[in-house]
């Protein structure tokens, strides 16, 4: 698991995710994410 912060607002799993928030998700999905510009992930020491 890891930690991103969202872009943008969407659902995930059937729970709303909102922009400018920090949640933890699957490393496959944050990597897909930050891929396509939804989220960035968030470094270890924040």
């Amino acid at each position: 698991m890891i930690k991103v912060k969202m872009l943008v607002q969407t659902t995930y799993n059937g729970q709303l995710l909102r922009e400018g928030k920090i949640y933890e998700v699957t490393t496959e999905t944050a990597e897909r994410w930050h891929a396509s510009k939804i989220a960035e992930i968030v470094p270890h020491n924040t």
